[in-house]
């Protein structure tokens, strides 16, 4: 439930932002064709992943990471029930990479708490400040 009130809310947002975007008008013949003779650039879409994990540090976290199994299978419930029972302090879980990654968002630095257990049995990825 909780990934499909997240997937509602990214597309709303990028509903939204496409709605309210509008090519500006030229306003002479000079200044339209020195933009055409320019080369545009145009930003390559965001991965699913990246769209994720800007959605978290939308959250302003101080940390993010990245966890996935060691097999790269998709995380299961008691992957998940592990997680949240041996990261408590994580505010923020997003599921993504068609489940086989879950992004963390907190404020408190998991080194100083289970970061250590959790390493044994998933590989982490400590994306804080990047």
């Amino acid at each position: 439930m909780r990934k499909l009130i997240i997937t509602i809310f990214v597309a709303a947002a990028m509903i939204a932002n496409q709605a309210c975007h509008k090519p500006e008008a030229a306003t002479n013949n000079a200044s339209t064709n020195e933009s055409a003779n320019q080369p545009t650039t145009k930003a390559s879409p965001l991965t699913a992943f990246e769209r994720d994990l800007q959605y978290l540090r939308n959250g302003q976290y101080t940390y993010v990471y990245v966890f996935s199994r060691k097999d790269k299978k998709v995380l299961d419930k008691e992957d998940g029930d592990f997680l949240r029972k041996n990261a408590p302090q994580v505010v923020d879980w997003v599921s993504t990479e068609e489940g086989r990654k879950v992004i963390a968002g907190t404020n408190f630095n998991l080194e100083e708490g289970n970061l250590a257990l959790l390493k044994k049995r998933f590989e982490v990825e400590d994306l804080s400040g990047k």
